[in-house]
């Protein structure tokens, strides 16, 4: 199938520890999946999985920096969801690829293999543009992946919120403008929230948010400081490039 994808790349992530191919147009794997995957709490043994993985990128990367775990990236798409197999194996990693619709009803996610109450960790990047401000890409996998309808955030957190245990961890990315949206909508089910902004440098807001909420978790919502990606000059930072380069998981990723 990859063969009648049109053209396709093969990109570096992690300083070349991990290796994907990806199409050369559309939605493209880049810094936001890398550090979602180095603020996802995972320990060797857990079950991890990836909604909305694309080609793979997040939870493969957080595969490489903890052992001992399978992931099982969810993904609509076959034509990414291919790429994705493709992408385990080139980086001889164990992962179960579904095709399936995040919004899926529980009985489609049980038939694939997630029973509610069964999983650890769930990581997503849901489509995040708000479309009444962005204008759709006419690549229609491209528009999936990037623009919301009214329901996407709840419908995705749902799904998270049915198939975690007690006690898992939720890891997401959102655009920082719409952090209320966020926070609302994991006022249903979760708890003990960690924040992290995403600054593009110093001086600017931030764009980003790293969110990490664990499902029935009572602890009070915890601020941390921002990660700044860039520096005056425009270089990445020391910070950034460590994480970047998987040298180094977020604080979001500690116990």
């Amino acid at each position: 199938m990859i063969e009648l994808m049109g053209e396709v790349t093969e990109d570096a992530f992690l300083g070349g520890k991990l290796r994907l191919s990806q199409p050369k147009s559309g939605h493209r794997a880049g810094h936001d999946a890398m550090l979602l995957a180095a603020a996802t709490p995972a320990r060797s043994g857990d079950r991890v999985v990836d909604f909305g993985s694309g080609v793979g990128a997040a939870g493969l990367a957080v595969a490489k920096r903890v052992a001992g775990i399978k992931p099982v990236l969810v993904e609509i798409d076959e034509r990414l969801a291919e790429l994705a197999r493709a992408n385990a194996i080139a980086n001889a990693i164990a992962a179960e690829v579904l095709v399936l619709d995040v919004t899926s009803t529980a009985e489609k996610f049980a038939a694939a293999g997630l029973l509610p109450d069964s999983v650890d960790v769930v990581l997503m990047n849901p489509p995040f543009n708000d479309a009444s401000r962005h204008r759709a890409s006419p690549d229609g996998v491209r528009a999936i992946a990037h623009v919301a309808a009214a329901e996407t955030l709840d419908g995705w957190i749902h799904a998270a919120r049915r198939i975690l245990k007690s006690g898992g961890n939720l890891v997401m990315i959102w655009r920082a403008d719409g952090i209320a949206d966020v926070l609302a909508a994991l006022g249903r089910g979760f708890g003990s929230l960690t924040v992290l902004p995403i600054h593009a440098d110093a001086a600017s807001p931030a764009i980003r948010v790293l969110i990490r909420a664990t499902k029935g978790g009572r602890a009070p919502t915890c601020l941390l400081a921002g990660l700044v990606l860039n520096d005056e000059a425009g270089r990445p930072t020391l910070e950034a490039k460590t994480i970047l380069a998987g040298e180094g998981p977020l604080p979001l990723a500690m116990p």
